[in-house]
């Protein structure tokens, strides 16, 4: 059997908001937010507790994907096995 491995990115509401910000403007902007909190609401009550959550406020990029393969093992050489 294979083992499982899942990840869930997370961000507090002040960094969902500045970065939906940068690409929508207005009543988009609010609707967007809305839909971001109600979804965030709804993955924190309904993943799997087994589903890692990884924090990305304030990360790069690189340092967010450098833990996502720490905790899931998700390698090119994990893959050709």
């Amino acid at each position: 059997m294979t083992a499982r491995s899942g990840v869930l990115l997370t961000a507090d509401d002040a960094t969902v908001r500045q970065r939906l910000a940068r690409r929508e403007i207005g009543t988009a902007l609010d609707r967007h937010v809305e839909r971001s909190d109600l979804m965030a609401r709804d993955l924190d009550r309904n993943v799997a507790d087994w589903v890692h959550r990884v924090p990305t406020d304030g990360r790069a990029v690189a340092d967010i994907a450098a833990a996502v393969l720490a905790l899931t093992g998700w390698t090119t050489e994990s893959e050709a096995q």
